[in-house]
């Protein structure tokens, strides 16, 4: 089996205006990264659309027909200061979840050894009924939830090393104990959310460090929070919110990462995929707006998954 990439080119189309950072050049820069020779075994596919009773799952069905009744037929529509939509986003939207239950598909039965999402709007700040942070739908709850729904997964587990806490996926979580959320993440910083003492029913972990924080302190952060909270957890599907703004060269945030703490994260979880999952891992790319940092973050990360 090899490692499959979910992408389409809808998901480029989303615009969310001139000058926002979640801009179309972070798919084609990290889609370009997986177009070298190293990448020749990595299958790619088409990301189909989510329908909406997946979303359903997730999101409260009031706010999935009104966010797609928002989508312009020209020009931009705000819904907060930072997430805006373009007419373009509904499709981008339904393809950036629909990537992640058809990666669901394929690595529980048994198609691929593990998948990655090459897919945008991110999803992690989209709470059941709000839009925010550049998300709009939650791509990654609506896989574990599909996972379990289609599948009859018992425990699903997200691990988050985006330098911005996930409350959309904290939120979705929160109150059960088949689900597992755990995040590293900067703080202070947007959303503000993500203390150490947001536990939920015992499925929430948190690990924030603050600005300028150093790989060594982020692998310290999983060796002694995150990886052994997981391993308790003993997921039987493991999904990973793959973003990359965590990396020194980012804009938007002050964490001090390189390529090469992405990779080594990647290992620590495709060895906990391996130990409780039978392997089964699938990652959904969130942020990361330095475009060369991005590439080569995406690169070190899809270059272990295939080892792995």
């Amino acid at each position: 089996m090899s490692t499959w990439l979910f992408t389409h080119a809808a998901c480029i189309a989303h615009d969310p205006g001139d000058y926002h950072p979640e801009r179309p050049d972070r798919l084609r820069a990290a889609l370009a990264a997986l177009e070298s020779e190293p990448f020749a075994l990595l299958e790619w596919q088409e990301a189909p659309r989510a329908t909406v009773a997946m979303l359903e799952r997730v999101h409260n069905p009031a706010y999935v027909a009104a966010l797609l009744a928002a989508v312009p037929a020209e020009g931009h529509r705000r819904l907060d200061a930072d997430t805006a939509l373009s007419p373009g986003s509904g499709e981008a939207a339904l393809r950036a979840a629909g990537a992640c239950v058809a990666a669901t598909d394929a690595v529980i039965a048994g198609h691929a050894r593990n998948a990655f999402c090459a897919v945008r709007p991110p999803g992690h700040h989209a709470t059941p009924d709000r839009a925010m942070g550049f998300c709009l739908f939650n791509n990654v709850a609506v896989a574990a939830r599909h996972a379990q729904a289609a599948h009859g997964i018992g425990r699903v587990a997200v691990v988050d090393f985006d330098v911005h806490h996930g409350n959309g996926t904290q939120d979705a979580f929160w109150s059960d104990p088949s689900l597992f959320y755990a995040s590293s993440h900067q703080s202070p910083a947007y959303p503000g959310t993500g203390r150490e003492s947001d536990t939920g029913v015992g499925n929430i972990v948190n690990a924030p460090l603050p600005p300028g924080s150093s790989g060594l302190a982020f692998r310290q952060a999983y060796e002694r929070i995150i990886l052994p909270a997981l391993d308790a957890f003993a997921p039987e599907f493991l999904i990973v919110s793959a973003g990359f703004d965590a990396h020194a060269s980012d804009p938007l945030a002050q964490l001090r990462l390189r390529e090469d703490d992405f990779a080594w994260v990647t290992r620590e979880l495709l060895a906990v995929a391996r130990r409780h999952c039978g392997s089964r891992l699938i990652s959904s790319l969130e942020g990361g707006y330095d475009l060369e940092a991005l590439g080569a973050s995406v690169a070190a990360h899809v270059r272990e998954l295939m080892e792995g």
